[in-house]
């Protein structure tokens, strides 16, 4: 069973880095293999002049913070590592500090305009990793000569004071092990609830009491103290997937330092987790049917006949590996919910649907290797090693930000739903929402994002964008008071420096010069 997958209605999971891992890898390789991450050696002094902090008007209490300067030292040879300190809770610093750590990209082009702060989503992606390991494809050639690009992990993940559960043994058993009941009975649910129960409570007693701190309203606010502490008087920004929701509560609790934002690959802040969690679902339904059609052009693609009758036999295969899981060499054992967690690691990215094909013909097979492989790279998994925390971390954040407040008709209704506009994935994406046994309740809200008074803040959607769908772009331009829509037609999750010259161009100009490109730029 893989309960951190989306088919929780109430948690969705929104993960940008996996598009990023995938893609790259296709581009570097045709096998999937090797190491994800290096490890950061241990860190050298590298003198740098560092700009002095912003701190007017901070509040007394806070000073201290605000007023601290930046020890860079070299790491992984070219780049600079740091770590900070931040308030566990920003309205009562004197409940103790947690750390964040940071890693620098200095501008290629020589003086930097200042620095730009990324995120890659999740939450629970590492910031580091994506700078460290693809900073070229997280940020284009023109912004990386202009900007020092700042990769982060905020509170509660990897390299900064992090949310910790499970060991590697542990976390293999609860995303993989299949439950001894039949799905959709009572006691399937009970098995769950009581498989998610354990986990938080694992959570609590290793985490060294953060996780009632770990919200993006926390985040953000780290992200203010990032911005001071870098020197800059704004905050300049690109954010993906998850991310967006992290620059719009920027903006919504600092519009005054709102400097350049790019918020790709939207979510709505409006809506309450059981619609996002459905709307991700026809999303991803949506991008199989897209990435179906195009397999079945192929001579080598392991379906036959029209999209729905292609559609229809991968419910039968669904159907099957649930009855009948098919062992892995490693013991593991593939079932439905495992081989839709590698269905979802493909259709992230285009550049990913031959391995999908092939994770598909081979389970057809009798062969599980490939679609494991798939849901390794999705859960950052190596040689039985997890590689960071972000299982934990997502649960952690979702958790904390969305309420736990659907009655049951509203249940009722997304689950007519899903199963009319998403019934192949349906019958694997919903289940008990494992937040409603999470030690803590949930201290978030779902809310318009207005950050009235705030800068141009540019807004990029993919019209079949399956994790973080179109209308959530539309809607959160249309909210924010200075938002700037631009429109990416095609596939996949997140639309810049994806190969678009248009939508390449009108960021890098907004980011470079302060130019927002036309609201409603369509980019074809």
């Amino acid at each position: 069973m893989n309960p951190t997958h989306p088919r929780a209605l109430r948690r969705p999971r929104l993960i940008a880095r996996a598009a990023a891992v995938l893609a790259g890898l296709v581009a570097a390789s045709l096998v999937l293999s090797g190491c994800l991450y290096a490890m950061i050696p241990e860190n050298t002094p590298r003198p740098t002049a560092s700009r002095a902090p912003d701190s007017e008007g901070v509040d007394a209490d806070l000073l201290p913070y605000y007023e601290q300067t930046i020890d860079w030292s070299t790491c992984n040879g070219t780049f600079d590592c740091a770590t900070i300190t931040a308030p566990l809770d920003w309205s009562d610093p004197s409940k103790g500090d947690i750390d964040l750590a940071l890693i620098r990209h200095r501008a290629e082009g020589g003086e930097p305009i200042g620095s730009l702060l990324t995120n890659p989503g999740g939450p629970g992606a590492s910031g580091i990793g994506l700078v460290r390991d693809s900073v070229t494809y997280a940020v284009g050639a023109p912004v990386r000569n202009k900007f020092d690009v700042i990769g982060f992990d905020p509170r509660g993940v990897g390299a900064s004071t992090a949310v910790t559960c499970y060991d590697a043994a542990d976390m293999d058993a609860y995303l993989f092990d299949i439950p001894t009941n039949k799905r959709g009975t009572d006691a399937w649910a009970d098995e769950l609830l009581a498989n998610h129960k354990a986990f938080g409570e694992a959570c609590d007693a290793n985490s060294d009491g953060i996780l009632p701190y770990i919200t993006t309203d926390n985040s953000a606010r780290d992200m203010d103290l990032m911005r001071a502490v870098l020197g800059d008087k704004e905050l300049y920004y690109l954010g993906y997937s998850y991310g967006t929701f992290l620059g719009a509560t920027y903006a919504k609790l600092f519009p005054d330092k709102v400097g350049r934002l790019v918020l790709d690959g939207a979510i709505d802040p409006s809506i309450p987790g059981l619609d996002v969690g459905v709307s991700q679902a026809v999303g991803f339904e949506s991008a199989l049917r897209a990435y179906m059609a195009d397999c079945l052009t192929d001579k080598d693609c392991p379906f036959r006949g029209t999209v729905d009758e292609a559609m229809a036999d991968l419910g039968t295969l669904l159907a099957s590996v649930d009855r009948d899981p098919i062992a892995n060499s490693d013991g593991r054992e593939l079932g439905a919910d495992s081989l839709m967690t590698a269905i979802v690691a493909a259709l992230y990215s285009q550049d990913s649907w031959g391995y999908l094909s092939q994770a598909l013909a081979d389970v057809l097979g009798g062969d599980a290797s490939t679609a494991f492989q798939l849901v390794d790279f999705y859960y950052n998994r190596q040689d039985g090693a997890y590689l960071d925390n972000q299982t934990e971390a997502f649960r952690a954040y979702n958790c904390m930000d969305y309420p736990v407040d659907a009655t049951d008709q509203q249940q009722a209704d997304a689950d007519a739903l899903l199963a009319a506009e998403a019934p192949t994935i349906a019958p694997y994406w919903d289940g008990p929402d494992p937040c409603t046994v999470w030690p803590y309740p949930a201290t978030g809200v779902r809310e318009r994002i207005t950050a009235d008074g705030a800068a141009p803040i540019v807004v990029v959607g993919t019209t079949n964008d399956p994790a973080t769908p179109y209308q959530w772009a539309v809607s959160l331009a249309d909210q924010l008071s200075s938002g700037v829509l631009v429109t990416r037609v095609g596939e996949g999750h997140t639309g810049y420096n994806k190969g678009n010259s248009c939508v390449d161009d009108a960021v890098n100009t907004y980011l470079i010069d302060g130019t927002p490109p036309e609201d409603g730029l369509r980019c074809e």
